[in-house]
């Protein structure tokens, strides 16, 4: 029986190094790792002991296994746990609370075991989780070698060598590595989003003593051996996939701890505008106590892979641990879900290996940061290449993929790009089942993968390091040999007096200048402004536009200072730019700085826009025709969706005219048209920027990733709203293409029911992101109403198509109505018809009869249709059909049946069906 041990506590402990010690001390074993970048580290210190015949590397990215391997080093999810080894480690296990890991190291505590020897690694927060599963293991608490104090807040310019400052952004990353160059000659850069290979070499420059400081996100907080002295917190909050949120102060604690090393104590503190610790987490952070963990992630490993359904339900079955939680959220499960409802795929997958092969490809890492809708598309354009287990990836393909992929040109956004691409092939690659040749693609694209890391490190060593730092006043001719100097918070001081502060390119002198002996030192305060202004026009002029940020109501700041405003233009989507300040540089600086913004902005647009920057600069709409085009137009001209739902219900798209809008990046449904790229949180908050700049009035940005949100009428206008890609349903505003979704859900539901009255369920919320109990009023916005109701909890329980489009009878949005015009929106003088009272050659009178005057023309359905009587058993059939054209009237046959108490005289008559009532909504 194996011998079972976890051994506890917090960094600089010793604990990986005391694992690789002990499966030396037998003739095989395996080890977890939680990073690819720390499983080869220990890989090559096995190899340089036991030489590289014994041992094995195994990654999701990288694999090598030589036929005598005894010593395998993995990443925890790559581990080959059906391999027999005498022993087994896992390192960092208190990721078992991660959301998106976690599951996987859950498993590998329940079910991962050496023949003799199991050790488990990490915090000593997962105690009380070992205890609760009852896993019989004896544990043993390690102290840290050295000790971690408290330093307190300092300014950049001010940290000590040796100095890690963490942000969780590549913007705030790159701001301060920048600001370390100009200062301190230079930075490395280490952060998630790098290949392995550039953060070894960056980790490399900093360990050589090349440059004294790092910039890094949390990546350094698992596992990397820093010879660091300080940490610096830049930033104490993160997105962490779905929200911004908080450091804990465990995971605090787990990236403080990397200052110091063996029995060389360290030190953390803040930096810049991050607010100070307070003294309880102060505390918690020196004597490494926290929260213990109360619950870890887990997931069914018994798996049933007999259809995609019974795949589905059986990754749902609860593990029935309160202490074992399941992830709602993730990324693989989603991506598996879209694929059952995806039609080129399907619901009704079945077979063993079929099913298997669609989940091996839902667990593809998102490398590229996409999200899951990104990832999602990514993932079903393989699936519908690689369904069938027997199906290759052909090497044509590959080798295009490649091509595109390893030009080593371009800035460091657009080599990071390649690499997060190339490293979803190299994965692929490492899957025999995957790809024609994989042993041949594994070697080209591990190649190009290596390419592109070079590429990438020469690029930031070249951007953030500086080995001559420069004084900003070198070579300025001065009075009286006075220097000027600025201070990295911009204070511009002369011999150690402070005459002014430099702010972006506005120059504010220091109230107290004045009191300045002699009037050389105010001379060369002015001399120091020119120079300094010269240098910052400089480099916004060759800047690669990093830099470069929208700030509130038009601003455009530069490493965070505002350098410029955007202006009206001739149109929304070509704003000007005029500087903001630097009135005492060269003209000719200027007008190279501002030139290299407003090439930015136009980028920016491009980039974010790019449907509405194609329609602006090729004109793309001429592609369209008719109905299809002028809606091209309104979307072009008011943002990113244009409500339909109040038009004239017999100006109704063709697919033909979809196709055309499809072709210039529009989708247009029953209730919207919308560019898909101006729906992401980018564009969003871009348009909101432009239109505020062009109208004059403000206009908000939506919540990033909103499905919808409640609104504020005096703040959300509908233009606003639209200009964002929402549409106002009652007091919530929905996400144009959810809408399209929701709204085809709906009618689906009533198809399904094939009756008047019909249930909507309550998870249809989800699609629209709806809390439960707002739900209601956005289903009124589809023009459907409760039919009945739960008589105890007033809950609705079916529904039915209303007689209006807006149950509120605000097809005008709140206008009261005018002096003779009823409040269906009719006229006196109209009698009912929609033709204003007078009738066409031909068209049969729609006056209603008596008893039926709420069937008025002015009645319509969901989409804006005329909508028949809803008691009449023709109703349902409202949701299928479309107005047809006037026709000739003809006479009727005569028939005899009953008729109810107050029915109309003459029987109601189901119209044509419309063929694409019933059409799918683009999600």
């Amino acid at each position: 029986m194996t011998e079972l041990k976890a051994i506890l506590g917090p960094t600089n402990t010793g604990k990986t190094h005391y694992a690789i010690d002990r499966m030396l001390g037998h003739s095989s074993g395996m080890i977890g790792l939680p990073l690819r970048l720390l499983a080869r580290e220990v890989y090559d210190r096995i190899c340089a002991l036991k030489g590289p015949g014994l041992c094995a590397l195994i990654t999701g990215e990288e694999r090598i296994e030589p036929s005598t391997a005894r010593y395998f080093v993995c990443t925890v999810e790559a581990m080959p746990v059906q391999k027999q080894v005498e022993f087994l480690a896992i390192d960092e296990i208190q990721i078992a609370e991660d959301d998106d890991r976690g599951h996987v190291f859950t498993d590998r505590l329940l079910n991962a075991r050496g023949t003799q020897e199991t050790v488990f690694l990490g915090a000593e927060t997962m105690r009380p989780i070992l205890r609760e599963l009852d896993l019989r293991v004896a544990t043993d608490t390690r102290e840290r070698f050295s000790e971690l104090k408290y330093a307190g807040p300092s300014k950049l310019t001010r940290l000590p060598k040796k100095t890690a400052i963490v942000a969780f952004s590549a913007d705030a990353v790159y701001a301060t590595a920048e600001l370390l160059r100009r200062q301190k000659g230079g930075a490395a850069v280490v952060m998630g989003a790098l290949s392995p290979r550039t953060r070894n070499a960056q980790v490399a420059l900093y360990q050589s003593g090349e440059v004294d400081y790092l910039v890094a996100t949390d990546a350094i907080g698992m596992g990397l051996n820093l010879d660091v002295e300080r940490i610096a917190f830049a930033e104490r909050a993160k997105f962490d996939g779905r929200r911004h949120r908080p450091l804990t102060a465990a995971e605090c604690g787990q990236v403080a701890g990397r200052a110091g090393r063996f029995r060389s104590d360290g030190e953390f503190g803040e930096v810049g505008e991050c607010p100070p610790f307070d003294e309880e987490m102060v505390r918690q952070i020196e004597d490494h106590r926290f929260e213990p963990v109360s619950g870890i992630q887990w997931r069914n490993a018994d798996l049933d892979f007999r259809s995609i359904k019974t795949l589905i339900a059986s990754l749902s079955r609860p593990s029935g641990n309160p202490v074992l939680h399941q992830n709602p959220h993730a990324l693989d499960e989603w991506v598996l879900r879209r694929m059952a409802e995806d039609e080129a795929i399907g619901p009704d997958i079945r077979g063993r290996q079929r099913v298997r092969r669609l989940w091996d490809l839902a667990r593809l890492p998102d490398f590229r940061k996409a999200g899951h809708e990104g990832h999602a598309r990514l993932v079903l354009g393989l699936a519908e290449t690689l369904a069938d287990p027997d199906a290759r990836l052909g090497s044509d393909g590959m080798a295009k993929r490649l091509e595109a992929l390893s030009s080593t040109h371009g800035d460091i956004a657009q080599l990071q790009t390649r690499l997060a691409a190339i490293r979803t092939w190299t994965y692929a690659a490492h899957r025999d089942d995957w790809l024609e040749n994989p042993e041949e693609w594994r070697e080209k694209t591990r190649k190009v993968e290596d390419k592109l890391s070079d590429a990438l490190h020469e690029a930031l060593t070249g951007r953030f390091v500086d080995k001559r730092t420069t004084a900003l006043l070198a070579g300025m001719k001065r009075e009286h040999a006075l220097v000027g100097e600025m201070g990295d918070d911009g204070e511009v001081s002369v011999e150690g007096h402070v005459v002014g502060k430099l702010t972006g390119l506005s120059f504010e002198p220091a109230t107290n200048a004045r009191t300045l002996e002699g009037k050389a030192v105010r001379n060369a305060a002015m001399q120091a402004v020119k120079p300094l202004l010269a240098e910052r026009l400089a480099r916004i002029a060759g800047h690669d536009g990093l830099g470069l940020a929208f700030g509130p109501a038009g601003l455009i700041t530069f490493l965070t200072e505002p350098v410029a405003g955007l202006v009206k233009g001739p149109d929304w989507l070509s704003p000007r730019v005029e500087l903001a300040g630097a009135e005492q540089a060269d003209s000719a600086e200027r007008e190279a700085a501002r030139l290299r913004i407003e090439t930015w902005v136009a980028d920016q647009i491009r980039k974010r826009l790019p449907t509405h920057y194609a329609m602006k600069t090729a004109d793309t709409a001429r592609s369209v025709e008719g109905i299809a085009r002028g809606i091209a137009f309104r979307v072009k001209e008011g943002g990113a969706a244009v409500d339909l739902r109040d038009d004239d219900p017999g100006h109704r798209l063709t697919p033909e005219d979809r196709e055309a809008l499809k072709g210039i990046g529009l989708r247009s449904g029953r209730v919207a048209a919308y560019a898909i790229d101006a729906q992401k949180p980018s564009g969003q908050k871009l348009i909101a920027v432009l239109r505020e700049t062009f109208d004059g009035v403000p206009c908000p940005a939506a919540p990033d990733g909103a499905g919808s949100f409640a609104v504020d009428n005096e703040r959300w206008s509908d233009a606003a709203l639209n200009a964002n890609g929402y549409l106002r349903f009652g007091k919530r505003a929905v996400r144009a293409d959810l809408a399209e979704r929701l709204g085809w859900e709906i009618s689906k539901k009533r198809r399904e029911a094939d009756k008047n009255a019909f249930p909507i369920p309550g998870e249809l919320a989800s699609i629209v992101s709806c809390p439960a109990d707002a739900f209601a009023d956005v289903l009124k916005g589809f023009g459907v109403a409760p039919a009945e109701k739960d008589p105890e909890t007033g809950v609705p329980t079916l529904w039915k198509y209303a007689a209006r489009a807006r149950p509120d009878g605000a097809s005008q949005r709140g206008r009261k109505p005018r002096t003779g015009e009823r409040r269906d929106g009719q006229s006196g003088a109209s009698k009912g018809r929609p033709d204003g009272g007078r009738r066409r050659k031909g068209q049969q009178d729609s006056t209603p009869s008596r008893g039926s005057e709420h069937r008025t023309s002015g009645d319509r359905g969901a989409f804006g249709r005329r909508m028949p009587d809803p008691d009449s058993p023709f109703a349902a059939l409202a949701v299928l059909v479309q107005q047809p054209e006037p026709k000739p009237a003809k006479p009727k046959r005569k028939r005899k049946r009953s008729r109810g108490k107050g029915e109309p005289a003459s029987a109601t008559t189901a119209a044509p069906t419309d063929k694409h009532s019933a059409a799918k909504v683009p999600t």
